[in-house]
């Protein structure tokens, strides 16, 4: 991909495009079950365990996928990972038209979520190629789509179900936008040898302890959300909440991802030193968080607004700071890649701990309770990321 030092061009126009059109297909396939799980149920017999999988299965390969992307984008290029990339998300999309169990059903996440694996991999590093200056607003325009996706999926779901389409239509109809973006990403996307990234970049950053501390901060983070995507619904749906009414609740929190994801690296772009900013979206976490486990009932958009802001800035925030840290875009985008590789497998826990805890405690309180604590972590680990050691933290070790 060429520097983007200059003036914008008309091609760096039609990459915000393509950024926006890529971006918006990377949620919905985790968000569009939850509000319709009361239907998947009835016609599939999955129990909790098994809806976990929804969640936990694609945001593992997520994990892993993140972890090989780079070497993958070095052998094929980052062009055609990313068209292969899009294609595999399509076909997860289409496949859940002809589920015929929930066997199946947890297969096509796998599927959506080892293509939007390499997607999140390869995108990071083509925002910090393509546009140098401009690295947090873009970085926010992309996590602000991204969580965009999500409230989109959210919301459409139950509104398709409950206008007469089953769960199976109302689910695969997520191949259209994927589809245009697939389309897209053929006219736009050049590719070089010079995009790829070294073979041995990643064991080079897996030996360094900050990539392992962005690793653990993200992962505590996004389990959250994890958290929040599975069983957000199923939790005020068991409060007496209908289908329609707790999607909405899944859309608010997606809209106020998108929103914070969006703002919050525009209002802290005028320091490389972001902890500050990134401790405030701790404090929207916790006190959502808090306020689910406790006070469900009273002012619950509230709660699910300051989550969905806390968990969205927060991603967007992690992955600008990850950026920092390495000046070549090809090393930066390596070491985003693995901080969301090992982040989202950690993430991918998150539904399957809230799951255990609901059968233990007979509710979802004590699931929303580890995510506070979770958030109360990681505010330790923010701590470390001074940008006057960003150098020193990713020298090579002795």
């Amino acid at each position: 991909m060429p520097n983007s030092s200059k003036p914008t061009t008309g091609r760096q126009w039609m990459l915000l495009i393509l950024v926006v059109l890529v971006a918006v297909n990377l949620r919905p396939f985790l968000t569009a079950p939850g509000p319709v799980l009361s239907e998947i149920v009835a016609d599939t017999g999955m129990g909790y365990a098994s809806l976990a999988l929804l969640t936990l299965l694609p945001m593992m390969l997520m994990g892993v996928g993140a972890f090989v992307s780079p070497s993958v984008q070095a052998l094929i290029g980052t062009r055609r990972g990313i068209l292969i990339a899009l294609f595999v998300l399509v076909a997860g999309s289409l496949l859940r038209l002809v589920a015929p169990g929930g066997a199946a059903l947890v297969m096509t996440a796998a599927l959506c979520g080892a293509g939007v694996a390499f997607i999140q991999a390869a995108f990071p590093g083509i925002i910090k190629a393509e546009f140098p200056r401009s690295i947090p607003v873009v970085t926010g325009l992309y996590s602000a789509v991204l969580m965009g996706g999500g409230a989109l999926g959210a919301r459409l779901t139950p509104f398709l179900v409950n206008h007469g389409s089953g769960w199976r239509p109302a689910l695969a109809w997520l191949a259209a936008p994927a589809f245009v973006a697939l389309g897209a990403a053929w006219l736009i996307l050049s590719d070089s040898r010079s995009d790829r990234p070294d073979k041995a970049l990643t064991g080079r950053l897996l030996r360094r302890p900050r990539t392992w501390t962005l690793i653990l901060a993200f992962g505590l983070v996004n389990a959250g959300y994890s958290s929040a995507v599975a069983w957000l619904a199923s939790y005020y749906q068991s409060l007496g909440w209908s289908s329609g009414d707790s999607g909405n609740l899944v859309a608010l929190m997606a809209i106020c991802q998108a929103a914070a994801a969006l703002a919050l690296p525009i209002l802290a772009r005028r320091s490389i030193d972001r902890r500050a900013f990134l401790r405030l979206t701790l404090a929207m976490q916790a006190i959502g968080f808090a306020g689910l486990a406790f006070l469900p009932q009273i002012a619950p958009a509230t709660w699910v607004g300051l989550c969905g802001a806390g968990l969205g800035s927060s991603f967007s925030l992690a992955i600008v700071t990850a950026l920092d840290h390495l000046p070549r875009p090809e090393e930066a985008g390596v070491l985003v890649a693995l901080m969301q590789g090992g982040g989202f497998l950690i993430a991918s826990l998150g539904p399957f701990a809230t799951a255990f805890l609901h059968n233990v405690s007979g509710g979802f309180a004590a699931g929303w309770t580890l995510h506070l604590a979770c958030a109360v972590s990681v505010f330790f680990l923010y701590t470390r990321f001074n940008p006057s050691r960003y150098a020193q933290a990713m020298q090579s070790p002795i």
